[in-house]
This record gives C-alpha cells, structure tokens and sequence, in this order.
C-alpha cells in the first residue's frame, strides 16, 4: 500500500510516495524546475491559471513514475497554496485565470466590508476581517467583470480544482473556506454575514466533504492515464500552511511550525476561537478541528520571503550557495544596513499596507553584497519576528518551532538569525507539504493513528539560541524595527 501526496504552490508542484508499511518516502519530485510564473496585469496584482497546474501536476507524476510504480496508491492527499480563487463554469472550465495568495487587488474591498459587516461580529465569528481573501477576491470579480462572474457555476480553492480534475467532482472542506473568510467559526457552517454582504448565491459554495477522511473517488479515466490504482481515493485536503503544520506534527495548542519558502509563514495551534484584534496574524480552522475538540491555526505570514531571495539571486547574478558564504562574511546587523522584504504585495502582518521593498542605510565606502545579502536574510527573519511578537500578546507559547529541511531554512545563517532573534528553539525535520499530504490521506483511509503515521518522520538536529548571540540579533532587530516604523509613517 502506497499514499501519494501531491502539492500545489505558487512557484512549482512537488509530489511524494509514502511507503504504508514503513512510512518512509519512496519517490519525491517536482515541475517545473525553474519557478511558474504569475501575471500581474497591474500594480498589486498576481494571477496564474490552473491549466498550468495541472500540466505541472502531471510532468511531476511523470517523473515520479521512473522512480517508482503508483499502481498500488490507494489514497491520495492534497495541498495547495492558500486563498487562491478558483471559478468555473457549468463544464467545469475555470472562466478567468486564479486570483491567487499574493495578489492586493481585493484590500478596499475587504475593509469595506468589515465596517458594513461591524467588527464585532466579524472578530467573533469571522475571526478575521474578510480583508484580502478569496471572499473579497470574488467580490472584485463581481464588480470588475460583471459577465465572467455571471459565468461562475462554482468557486474554489485550488487544492479543490486539482481535487475535481482527478475525480470530476467539485468539492471544498470548511478548513478552505475558513481560509476564504466564507466561515462562521459560531454557527460551524458558510457564514450569512458574508455571504449576504457580497449578495453571493449560496449556490456558488461547493458541497462540503472532510478535510481528513474519504472524500471523493478519482475517476477510471484518470486512473488509467496516470497509472494510479483506479480504487484510491482523496482523503485529505488542506492549505500549504496547515499542511505545513501537520507534516511537522504540529496538531495540538503551543505548538508552531514555521516556513520559509515564496512567502514567510509562523503558524501556531489553538484550543479555543481567538483572534487579533489588530488584524495582524489569521485565525482558520486547523486540519485536525472537529466538533468535539475544536482546534484552530493561527498564521503569520509576510509575504516577501523566498521570492526576495530569488530576485536577488537573479540581480547579483550569485548562485544561492556563494549568496550563503558571502552572507557570512558580514557581521550581524550587517554594518547598520536594513532590508524591508514588502514588495510581494499587501502584508496582513501590517494591516494590509503595502509599503514595497526598501534597503536602507547603505553606504558606498563600506557595504558591498556581502551586506546586502546578510541583511535580506536579517530581514526576513526580522520580519517573521515582528509577528511573532503578535502571537505574544496573543496568549500564544512560542516554546518551540518546528521546520521541515527546505528553502531558507536549508541556510545555517538564516536558521542562526532566526533562533536567536525569536529567542525559540527550532527542531529542524527531514519532510516537506508533498510528503506530509502522503502521510495525512493514510490517516484519512485508517491506514495510520495519527501517532503512528509521524513515526516515520526524522528529526535533522535542534538549534539552541546562544546567548552572546541573541544579544546582537536583538539589537539589530531593535535597529530594524525603528526603521519600519519611519517606513509605516510615510
């Protein structure tokens, strides 16, 4: 018995075979090598089609079958970038491209809606402002293109137009609609209020089905196309964020897991419906909440994280592992330079403002791209600190984090910056969204406990801050965040 996980970012789609006997990851791989695109017609905005998914999903599986047979896949889990809008008509034909995470076209609208809304209600059952999410995405649709949202028979998350390509049913999880602000946390169901605001058809929502257990079977077809077993079926599906915790074995409160891939993610877990009232980090449901023992996810994220170190990784023209030696050879705090990682779109961590990328304080005589890079990194760090410091006043324990082996997180300078700028131990694993996915949809057919299907998953090393070093990170965080604060006046 064999469990495939399959994940779909903004920058590539990585799928992974688990082993059911072991637990061990068989075949892993990904499309395309270098990063998809996305399409920003204007300021703001940030697009990319599902066809191209898709066609990644199946140059990845592709590739995965040359390293190992999929005949004996028997349940098939699913991430996917987070509040993305996916709309498509009666035959199941998306009618516009995706409006996905990073895109800021829907901010106005968003706020609007919370004053009409009133914020108590949105802060007691929304858990959030409907701010920029797949709610307000389609709001703008409805408002900007009047005849393609006509045209909409079904809107989704993308995990669920993967899901629907391999089974051709059109499904959601109400962990993905509390992602979209569509959920009302109270009542456990499509939340009125937004519904009602937007004047949206119910009709629009798709039918519900677990996020962890049997929801929906792929179709013969496919199966025989792709070489799968033509009895597996999806049985989990979640957000790249959630998932991310759970591939960490992040289920229960005071537990945080952490990423740094396109974007910046601190993610912690919760027993109770709370929120910021500065509307700086979200609260969702978790992949593990149920009736009986509620469990949310609440989620920092800043946007410009990897997508920073790529771009300058392209301006300098440096592979990532000379990026990573010159990065070292400048002290911390990087000789008083700043860098600002806000160029990907509106930040949430700073109520929704968009104050672009900056890099301050440079002088021609003394910093060259040794500092630079360390201070992109610094920034980064710095930056996923300042919203730790919101889980803080939240209640929130920040006792320790958890990271899988992957993008910054591979760099022992960043994972240095980071431990002892947060203060916070980091338990650093040998997994990724792809492999976690595999192990949640063999907790979705019964196959593993969830105690039994992490018992697989290796532990790489634990990072202790150092205390001569959480000094100088500090005063180098303090000297960062004067310098936002001037950047938030403007």
């Amino acid at each position: 018995m064999k469990f495939l996980g399959i994940d779909v970012g903004s920058s590539s789609v990585k799928v992974a075979l688990l082993d059911g006997a072991t637990g061990k990851a068989l075949a892993q791989g990904f499309h395309p090598k270098s990063e998809m695109p996305m399409e920003a017609k204007e300021a703001g905005w940030a697009e990319q089609h599902p066809q191209m998914w898709w066609e990644s999903l199946l140059a990845a599986l592709s590739a995965l079958k040359e390293q190992a047979s999929l005949e004996d896949v028997s349940a098939i889990g699913i991430s996917y970038q987070m509040h993305g809008l996916v709309a498509v008509d009666a035959q199941q034909q998306p009618v516009r491209p995706s409006i996905i995470w990073c895109d800021s076209r829907a901010v106005e609208i968003g706020e609007s809606a919370f004053q009409a809304i009133g914020e108590e209600t949105s802060l007691s059952q929304l858990l959030n402002s409907p701010g920029n999410f797949t709610a307000s995405k389609l709001a703008w649709v409805k408002a900007n293109e009047p005849e393609l949202y006509s045209n909409i028979a079904k809107i989704m998350l993308p995990g669920d137009y993967i899901a629907m390509r391999l089974t051709g049913e059109i499904s959601t999880t109400a962990t993905g609609l509390s992602e979209g602000i569509l959920w009302d946390f109270r009542d456990r169901t499509v939340s009125k209020d937004v519904m009602g605001h937007y004047a949206f058809d119910d009709a629009l929502i798709p039918e519900i089905r677990p996020t962890i257990g049997e929801q929906c079977k792929i179709l013969p077809e496919m199966a025989a196309e792709l070489g799968i077993n033509p009895n597996a079926i999806i049985s989990y599906r979640a957000g790249d964020q959630p998932n991310n915790a759970l591939s960490l074995n992040v289920l229960e409160p005071g537990e945080i897991a952490t990423t740094a891939g396109t974007s910046a993610v601190v993610y912690g877990v919760a027993n109770h419906n709370c929120y910021d009232t500065g509307q700086r980090v979200n609260t969702f449901l978790h992949v593990n909440d149920t009736n009986e023992q509620p469990r949310n996810g609440i989620l920092l994220c800043v946007n410009g994280s990897g997508i920073l170190y790529s771009w300058l990784k392209n301006l300098l023209g440096l592979g990532y592992e000379e990026m990573n030696n010159h990065a070292a050879e400048a002290p911390i705090g990087a000789d008083g330079v700043s860098f600002y990682p806000f160029g990907n779109g509106a930040e949430r961590v700073l109520v929704n403002k968009n104050p672009m990328a900056s890099l301050w304080n440079i002088n021609f005589n003394l910093h060259d791209d040794r500092h630079v890079i360390r201070a992109a990194k610094e920034g980064i760090v710095f930056a996923m600190n300042y919203g730790v410091e919101v889980f803080k006043e939240m209640k929130i324990p920040v006792e320790i984090m958890r990271a899988g082996y992957a993008n910054l997180f591979q760099s022992p300078l960043f994972r240095e910056a980071f431990v002892n700028t947060t203060g916070a131990p980091l338990e650093l694993y040998e997994t990724d969204g792809a492999v976690g996915a595999a192990r949640a949809a063999g907790i979705g057919v019964g196959h593993w406990s969830t105690k039994e299907a992490f018992g697989g998953l290796e532990k790489i090393e634990v990072i202790e801050p150092q205390p001569e070093l959480q000094t100088q990170y500090q005063e180098a965080y303090a000297h960062w965040k004067q310098g936002l604060d001037r950047i938030l006046k403007f």
